[in-house]
């Protein structure tokens, strides 16, 4: 019986089992041979979602960047706007100080009253 037990050990190349060689990975993604294994077929729904993530944070990016761009161009404007303000605001006082205005008032007859303004005021009987 261990006679038996040791020749069928001993049996020719051909009839032993092949060994499976392992493909290599790197292999399977350039000819394209894991995208028919199983396991990308399970999830593919969570990977086109990974996907949308990420085209969506792409887009997100570029969105920003506009958003920053426009911003920028809003606050240029403002600036200008409010160096305009000034610059009409410094006219507008300088037209209308008190001097002027009696300069430009003297032509009509209307004279500038030295007499400071007196307030009357009334008071109610109601209390």
């Amino acid at each position: 019986m261990l006679k038996e037990k040791n020749n069928s050990s001993f049996e020719p190349k051909s009839s032993r089992k092949a060994k499976v060689k392992k493909p290599n990975p790197v292999a399977q993604i350039l000819n394209g041979e894991f995208l028919t294994k199983s396991f990308v077929l399970n999830n593919l729904p969570y990977i086109f979602f990974s996907l949308f993530l990420l085209i969506l944070f792409v887009a997100k990016g570029y969105y920003v960047k506009q958003i920053k761009d426009e911003i920028r161009a809003t606050q240029i404007q403002i600036d200008q706007n409010s160096a305009d303000f000034l610059e009409v605001k410094t006219a507008f006082e300088i037209e209308t100080r008190r001097q002027k205005l009696v300069e430009k008032l003297n032509d009509r007859g209307l004279k500038e009253s030295l007499n400071a303004t007196k307030v009357i005021r009334l008071e109610s009987n109601d209390q």
